[in-house]
């Protein structure tokens, strides 16, 4: 088969959505099915297009050997919200573009959020006689509502009546957490028109390394107990709880807190580890997904932060698995299907949400375990090993669709 995926968020942007969508096109030539990828231009989350990208209404482009059609998009970092839709909405139109120069396919896949990029989907499917997969990997608007991000009540009822008439107009409905595939379930809709696409993890990149020398030099980091954030720095992660926990160990010289990744409120969480000045935590802004193993190589603990928030019980986070492939133990600080994962693994602890004193205690635990604490590093390695291979995630959702 031939599959067309449509993704506003394609590397060389760094991200959960990026990483994944790459993994899974690599995926799918593996298994002998030809993909082409239809994105914008890379802008995200800097709010910056690269020079190579400039002055351009779409570019032929090439992703480690996938073929890449990359349409305008009005690029924003931070700013008002009617900025944001006015980016959702700017790939949403120049998309189509993209689509009708990227030749025939079978199956055309969509990426939500942002969920208006299914309209064009819809149409794309239609004119290429595809069928299409809309795939989601974060409930929209449940989320953004949740998260006090959309407040207007008559674009809440537009969006749901948006989100209805995409799901009844795609062949299959993939979902990339359990908690997603359940959401439908209980709304009503077919089982059998649900697959089921979670986050994986390149384990020939991310897999074990002596700590970096280089790096520890570098950093100025001999010596030191360190717990690593990598990835995106926005409100649902709720980071200042980790600051809060690294204000908690301030007088116990032996830990050190890196912030690998960048967002929205990433110039918040600085000025605030400035004004408590916790000269325990740095951050490194984000680095390329390459270095990423040498940079876990350095870490003792991975740490994952999520708000107390009902939405994020079926939350999965991303990065847990590129720890895990590292054989880095998890400090996971949330409820609901990522605990049952980490605890089915064995590896990592996990605490409640939102609360420094919890986390700052595990942290100590962890450090106390010693040997335990590798180990429980080296049952994440060995459970993705079994499960969360990007080829066995892909064969089982390609007969999921079948």
């Amino acid at each position: 088969m031939r599959f067309l995926i449509l993704t506003q968020y394609f590397p060389p942007e760094t991200g959960a959505a990026q990483v994944r969508l790459k993994e899974m096109a690599k995926g799918l030539e593996r298994q002998g099915h030809e993909v082409v990828i239809v994105t914008a231009f890379p802008n995200h989350p800097s709010g910056v297009i690269p020079p190579k990208y400039r002055g351009y209404w779409s570019m032929k482009d090439e992703v480690e050997g996938l073929p890449v059609y990359r349409t305008w998009v009005y690029p924003v970092q931070r700013g008002r919200f009617w900025k944001r839709l006015l980016n959702y909405f700017s790939f949403t139109f120049s998309s189509l573009w993209g689509i009708l120069k990227a030749g025939p396919c079978d199956v055309l896949f969509v990426e939500s959020p942002p969920l208006f990029l299914g309209m064009t989907a819809v149409l794309g499917s239609w004119l290429k006689r595809a069928r299409l997969v809309f795939n989601v990997s974060d409930l929209w608007p449940e989320s953004a509502v949740a998260l006090g991000l959309v407040t207007n009540k008559t674009m809440i009822r537009m969006t749901e009546g948006l989100e209805t008439w995409l799901y009844n107009r795609s062949w299959k409905l993939s979902a990339v957490t359990i908690g997603i595939r359940d959401t439908w379930i209980n709304r009503g809709i077919p089982a059998e028109k649900i697959a089921f696409l979670p986050n994986g993890v390149n384990l020939d990149l991310f897999r074990p390394l002596l700590p970096d020398q280089e790096f520890m030099d570098k950093l100025g980091l001999q010596d030191k107990f360190i717990l690593a954030y990598t990835g995106t720095m926005g409100y649902a992660q709720g980071l200042e709880t980790v600051l809060e926990a690294a204000n908690l160990l301030r007088s116990e010289p032996q830990y050190h807190f890196l912030f690998l990744g960048d967002g929205t409120e990433k110039p918040k969480l600085e000025e605030m580890a400035k004004e408590m000045k916790l000269s325990n935590v740095q951050f490194l802004g984000f680095q390329p997904v390459t270095d990423m193993p040498r940079y876990m190589s350095l870490a003792a603990g991975s740490i994952i932060p999520l708000k107390k928030l009902k939405l994020f019980e079926g939350a999965r986070p991303s990065k847990m698995f590129p720890a895990m492939g590292c054989a880095v133990p998890i400090i996971y600080s949330g409820e609901g299907e990522a605990v049952d994962l980490i605890r089915d693994a064995g590896a990592g602890l996990t605490v409640e949400p939102e609360n420094p004193v919890e986390m700052a205690q595990a942290i100590r635990t962890l450090y106390n375990l010693s040997d335990r604490g590798k180990s429980m590093g080296e049952n994440g390695r060995r459970y993705v090993e079994e499960n969360y291979s990007w080829d066995s995630i892909v064969s089982q959702w390609l007969k999921e669709l079948k």
